[in-house]
């Protein structure tokens, strides 16, 4: 067996270009997760039925030939697509027992459903996420106190609350706004409170208090950035609830004031009249369904995209 020379080896050293090398491209955070929701096939199926219902629900009543109070009671309960022989108008959804058109009553509830539950979901997430980052940060007996108050609230049933409040306060859509958003907060606060617990500890924070940051800048610029994943899911699925809720409390007449249209009102007009005309009750029912659960898987698919545990 012949013997290797050392000279027949040469020392190329190490290769800078492959050692430099990114192996996957750089990317944020919100980048990354938006694209793993973007690969969730059925949370982007149910975003863009989210869309498709809003965009109906803003543009259908402004281009629509009839309003939600306009009466034709010469052809009342008519089936779908029925054609009115005076002005030649289709009635995609026909028409209720008044003769009005339920298509367009369909989308004008849709956005009154869609705005209280919006704007109640959002007045919850601001009286949350300062009462709860409040309370997370100072905790001790300010913490205490604070959590005492929302135990008395949760003690009493919410609907009960938002009934009473509806009854003392005129009915329209901003009312029950205030009756939901008056006791739909104490959740958010308490999520809130215990991820600033969690995140308060941080060698960050810390560094934050020792170079002098008062509380209300370590609260807004430091904590209550690093809940906003958990926060952007809870909202999401805080939306059906509130839609649930305005459907229930219009069906059960506390609800917006006639003549505005919402589903509840929708489902409580076709609740009448289901056994001739079903319908009427089936159309705003598949309105709330499809809705409420578009909301929950996309929050699902929300919750999955902003977990960096299942960052790959």
């Amino acid at each position: 067996m012949s013997v290797i020379e050392k000279s027949q080896f040469e020392w190329v050293g190490a290769n800078a270009t492959e050692a430099e090398k990114i192996s996957r491209p750089n990317t944020s955070y919100w980048r990354d997760a938006m694209h793993r929701l973007s690969k969730n096939k059925p949370a982007m199926v149910c975003l863009f039925v989210i869309i498709f219902i809003a965009l109906l629900s803003i543009f259908v009543p402004v281009l629509s030939p009839y309003t939600i109070s306009e009466q034709h009671l010469t052809h009342s309960d008519q089936s779908m697509f029925f054609t009115d022989p005076i002005d030649g108008h289709m009635h995609i959804f026909g028409t209720d027992s008044l003769g009005r058109d339920i298509f367009t009553r369909t989308w004008s509830g849709g956005r009154v459903s869609l705005f209280i539950a919006f704007s109640a979901v959002f007045i919850n997430f601001i009286i949350g996420v300062i009462y709860g980052g409040i309370s997370g940060y100072l905790g001790g007996s300010v913490d205490n106190i604070m959590m005492r108050i929302i135990e008395i609230i949760n003690g009493i049933p919410y609907l009960i609350i938002v009934v009473l409040l509806m009854m003392v306060i005129p009915p329209g859509a901003m009312t029950m706004v205030i009756a939901y958003a008056a006791v739909g907060w104490t959740g958010m606060a308490r999520l809130v409170r215990g991820q600033i617990m969690s995140l308060k500890q941080q060698d960050y924070v810390i560094a934050a208090k020792v170079m002098g940051a008062k509380p209300a800048r370590i609260i807004g610029k430091h904590l209550l950035p690093n809940t906003l994943s958990i926060v952007i899911v809870d909202l999401t699925l805080a939306i059906p609830s509130a839609i649930f809720t305005e459907a229930f409390l219009s069906y059960i007449g506390l609800g917006v004031p006639v003549p505005m249209a919402s589903w509840g009102i929708l489902a409580n007009d076709g609740s009448r009249v289901f056994q001739m005309y079903p319908s009427q009750l089936i159309i705003p029912a598949i309105c709330i369904s499809l809705t409420m659960l578009s909301f929950n898987l996309l929050g699902d698919g929300l919750r999955d995209a902003l977990d960096p545990k299942l960052r790959r």
